[in-house]
Formats: C-alpha cells, structure tokens, sequence
C-alpha cells in the first residue's frame, strides 16, 4: 500500500448509509468487512512504522542522554498526518477494492 497515494479523509466525514451497504445488502456485514480490512491496514502500518523506526535505534547500555534523531522525528510525524486505518478501509470499500465472500453462501451449495 502506498501511504503517499491515499486520498482518505484525515478527519471524520459522514458517509451514505446506502452506499456503504450496497454490496451486502446488510450493513452489519459490510461494517464487519470494513473493520477487519482496517485491522489488516493497521497492522501493515505498525510494522511499516517499526521497521523504520529500528533503523534509528541505539542499543547503547549506558545512561547516557538519549539525543533527539531529526529523521526519527519526521517518520514519527509523516505516520501522524497518516489518515487512521478505518477511513483509508472506507474508502477501498467504497471505491470496491476489498474482496469479501459470504462463506455461508460456500456451504449451502
């Protein structure tokens, strides 16, 4: 996922219930796809964030005073400005890049 790319909303935007339903004709289910697309984004963007983040990490045993890292810092803040993983999950719903089956539908046949 290219985080630079995303056009989601960085603040809390009110969406058509209809339009989010849609898909599914059920808004429990879409809303339950949609939260666990947001799990899978969010857990993408913690070990994103991590793995550069390790990149500046000292192992020093001293108690020396830890000086602040300027690039660490804009990572920190690039990640911050990042709109959360429920708006970025949302929005592929709405633009229909999330996969979904029902599996019940699988086993009835």
């Amino acid at each position: 996922m290219d985080l630079k790319k995303v056009n989601a909303p960085t603040t809390t935007e009110t969406y058509d219930r209809n339009a989010i339903d849609a898909p599914t004709e059920n808004i429990y289910e879409a809303i339950s796809v949609i939260s666990r697309r947001a799990e899978q984004i969010n857990t993408e963007i913690r070990k994103e964030l991590i793995d550069k983040l390790e990149e500046f990490a000292t192992y020093n045993d001293s108690l020396e005073e830890i000086f602040e890292n300027k690039e660490q810092i804009e990572v920190s803040k690039f990640y911050e400005r990042l709109p959360k993983p429920h708006a970025l999950a949302v929005q592929e719903w709405l633009n229909d890049k999330v996969y979904f089956r029902n599996t019940q539908d699988d086993t009835q046949e």
